[in-house]
């Protein structure tokens, strides 16, 4: 038997560990060498600002079912090592404006309404702008897709 408070603390850790491995072991890596590749969900679910993955694949499919229906939006699969595909509206790119990177939608981990945009843009790349959910991403589409 365990004993003391130690012990039931040791017990209460190991179930803990057992039920949240990947969340856990994301928390104890990315004490190691700073930010380590990882979806935006996972950070989200360790910094405990989401509750689970189902929810993060939940975000990720309703802004997959809005702008998969959309003229000129395409999903790019892959990103950096360890981080989720984003969206680019292609008709952003090369056009009258002649920015060569189109405007990106993409899941962020750096507030609760889980999606970022940047603007289409040549050379540094802007800071994103913050979209509150679909809902705001779903009323802005209009200003997102003027830029051309």
């Amino acid at each position: 038997m365990v004993g003391g408070l130690a012990g039931v603390l040791r017990v209460v850790s190991l179930l803990h560990s057992r039920r949240y491995p990947v969340r856990n072991l994301s928390r104890a890596s990315a004490g190691m060498a700073g930010q380590i590749p990882a979806p935006w969900w996972l950070r989200a679910v360790a910094d405990g600002t989401l509750d689970s993955r189902e929810q993060g694949f939940r975000v990720e499919d309703r802004i997959a079912q809005l702008l998969g229906r959309r003229p000129g939006w395409e999903f790019v699969p892959w990103a950096a090592d360890g981080e989720s595909g984003y969206w680019e509206f292609m008709p952003s790119e090369r056009g009258k404006s002649g920015h060569a990177i189109p405007t990106t939608v993409m899941n962020t981990d750096r507030h609760t309404g889980w999606i970022d945009v940047l603007p289409a843009h040549t050379g540094a790349t802007p800071d994103p702008i913050a979209i509150a959910g679909l809902a705001g991403l779903r009323s802005r589409l209009g200003e997102i897709e003027a830029v051309r």
